[in-house]
């Protein structure tokens, strides 16, 4: 791991002890709670930053709030769009092995949940893996990592997708907890980090602002930053 990490064992010895201890999963569960009650209510969501514009609906799905119960290290509110409501397109920042294959600059253009063209360093590849099955080209996941202590990717999904001021927008199964019909072998967690010079990605609900270059401005989810 790090070596896939571009670490040496004891940088990684030290960066993974501080990702997974040196963060307060008490206060993060409880502004979780508080962000819940809001994320509740959002119905379309619009993501804008660099090769990105992108457009979907959340209503009536729930979000969960991961906040050390289950994984450590933990940091990210989950939920899944309607599964044909997916329109436009999503360029992603972070590296991504899969199937044995190390795959960056993925994007994919979306119509009615589709995805109908997906571009990356391999783009037979890349589809391969999306013809796998009929689910695979629908998204069966959408979540906000805000881990204080993970700031940089490192080709590990458990670390990446905690990534502060970052989303993941999977391909693939919905979970049954969140679920919007999707079946899938698929579930690919890719992550666009959207802080600045990253992708530089704002976030609206329901057509205002909540998320500004990684950041929550919106005062039922500022709770979330976590010291940003």
């Amino acid at each position: 791991i790090a070596m896939q990490a571009g670490m040496s064992t004891v940088e990684f010895e030290d960066y993974f002890y501080d990702v997974c201890l040196n963060v307060d999963y008490s206060a993060m569960r409880i502004a979780m709670e508080k962000a819940k009650t809001y994320l509740d209510t959002v119905d379309q969501v619009r993501i804008v930053g660099k090769g990105t514009d992108i457009s979907f609906s959340v209503k009536g799905m729930p979000w969960i709030p991961c906040s050390g119960e289950a994984n450590i290290p933990d940091g990210e509110i989950y939920s899944c769009p309607l599964r044909e409501s997916v329109n436009g397109k999503i360029a992603y920042t972070c590296k991504s092995t899969y199937q044995g294959h190390c795959f960056s600059d993925v994007s994919f253009v979306f119509r009615d949940g589709r995805i109908v063209e997906a571009h990356a360093d391999d783009d037979m590849l890349l589809n391969k893996v999306l013809d796998t099955d009929e689910g695979a080209r629908y998204i069966g996941e959408f979540s906000l990592g805000c881990n204080p202590q993970v700031t940089v990717p490192i080709d590990n999904i458990l670390f990446d997708e905690k990534i502060k001021g970052s989303i993941h927008f999977t391909p693939g199964q919905s979970y049954q907890d969140c679920f919007n019909g999707n079946n899938s072998a698929v579930h690919w967690d890719l992550v666009q980090i959207q802080r600045e010079g990253y992708a530089e990605a704002k976030i609206f609900f329901d057509g205002v602002l909540v998320r500004d270059n990684g950041v929550f401005v919106h005062p039922e989810l500022e709770g979330l930053n976590f010291g940003q």
